[in-house]
């Protein structure tokens, strides 16, 4: 069973690694694939470059056993939609390998904007990230789709390719990408907010300072 979770990391942070670590340990994710955006769909134009945001995920994966990265939508180039990137994951991995796509409860609420998004569980389970005790205002498709595809047993997780939805409670720091690009184009210092070897990547190369 492995994981799979996109963004830009503009620059990649805590508020990333930490969680994914907990529901790697928390379903036994044979690993998790870190999937950086090329054009992302929802997001503003990223202030690093694609090259610069790769080196820098790569420095932060390095330390995680089990973290990998996985350059499919870079190479892909264009819009970063998750359902392409699913479909080529499929194609790969087969039709019975567990795929659980991770998201945030944030990203999840709004997942009847996405993309092709009824096509998600066809190709993935739906893990949800949640801090302990979250809420989610369920209303509409989202809704429809929690009655209909939630579980409570990991084991059905393991035991299907796609089509669950898991929440998964973890530790959410409040820490934003946004956030760390103000605190450095202030001349504040963002130690503690990412790995070292990022800050430090990002120092060398004067990343976001204007």
């Amino acid at each position: 069973m492995i994981g799979i979770f996109g963004g830009t990391f503009d620059p990649v942070h805590f508020g990333h690694l930490r969680p994914l670590l907990e529901v790697q340990q928390a379903l036994g994710l044979d690993e998790v694939r870190l999937i950086p955006s090329f054009i992302p769909p929802h997001r503003e134009t990223p202030g690093a470059s694609a090259e610069q945001r790769l080196a820098m995920l790569e420095l932060a994966a390095a330390e995680t056993p089990g973290f990998v990265i996985d350059q499919r939508e870079l190479q892909r180039g264009g819009p970063s939609y998750t359902v392409d990137t699913l479909q080529s994951l499929r194609g790969e991995l087969g039709e019975q390998k567990s795929i659980c796509l991770i998201m945030g409860l944030d990203a999840f609420a709004g997942l009847d904007s996405w993309h092709q998004w009824q096509r998600l569980t066809e190709l993935a389970h739906i893990v949800v990230m949640q801090r302990p005790g979250g809420l989610l205002a369920k209303a509409g498709a989202v809704a429809e789709l929690i009655k209909q595809r939630q579980v409570l047993d990991v084991a059905e997780l393991q035991q299907q390719a796609a089509g669950r939805v898991w929440f998964q409670s973890v530790t959410q720091l409040e820490i934003s990408a946004t956030a760390i690009r103000e605190f450095v184009v202030h001349g504040q210092d963002v130690r503690f907010l990412m790995p070292d070897s990022v800050r430090h990547y990002m120092e060398a190369h004067g990343l976001y300072k204007c």
